[in-house]
């Protein structure tokens, strides 16, 4: 059997998590990097993966798939190892709830309106848009006071188990955690912060933590 192949730069969120499940239901994988910030996501060849032209794209056994989401689940019930998903109704809700409020509004606060101006844009020579991270703020605050109030006094983020909730936050929260607005936005979440000191040296973490600059 083939070793399943992802498609994406690992500096990607959604990328990282797909390699997180990967990492921890111990499962031998591929990499093959796009590099969308030279525009190789918008080659026929990656279109032919993600008609959307996103990442990740993902391969196993003559099995093509594209959507973050669909990858996590796939994985978890394509391999051995720990399950990834909880059991029980209430918790599976839980993650699906974390992995939505991620997608639908925090990616876009924490990344797209915070991470890529305060970071990735000086690292290509460009200048930050403060007003622009400014502006970001409040809705990064209520993303942040959302996660919080979800993981309560929980180990994780739906409930006792790591799950794909977790893999999902791990890496915007790492790069939010990277920028002074997000210090501060993580200053007065005891609950996030308790889950982060929890996470941060598991082996999956530190092995896909990609290395940027």
């Amino acid at each position: 059997m083939a070793n399943p192949v992802v498609y994406g730069p690992r500096f990607s969120t959604y990328v990282r998590s797909v390699l997180l499940a990967l990492e921890e239901k111990s499962v031998d994988y591929e990499v093959q990097e796009v590099n969308i910030l030279q525009g190789e996501h918008q080659t026929p060849e990656h279109l032919a993966r993600h008609p959307f032209a996103k990442v990740p794209a993902f391969s196993h056994d003559g099995f093509e798939l594209y959507e973050g989401s669909a990858i996590l689940q796939y994985v978890d019930a394509a391999f051995p190892g720990p399950s990834l998903q909880p059991g029980d109704p209430k918790a599976r809700a839980r993650m699906h709830q974390v992995i939505g409020i991620i997608d639908s509004y925090a990616y876009p606060a924490f990344v797209s309106q915070i991470v890529i101006p305060r970071v990735v844009v000086p690292m290509m020579g460009g200048e930050t848009d403060e007003a622009a991270v400014k502006a970001a703020l409040p809705l990064a605050e209520k993303c942040v006071n959302a996660l919080e109030k979800v993981i309560g006094g929980n180990k994780f983020m739906a409930g006792s188990a790591l799950s794909l909730a977790d893999l999902h936050l791990v890496p915007v929260y790492d790069y939010l955690s990277q920028t002074p607005e997000g210090q501060s936005l993580l200053a007065n979440t005891p609950g996030l912060r308790r889950w982060w000191d929890g996470v941060k040296d598991r082996e999956s973490v530190t092995k896909t933590r990609p290395q940027l600059g």
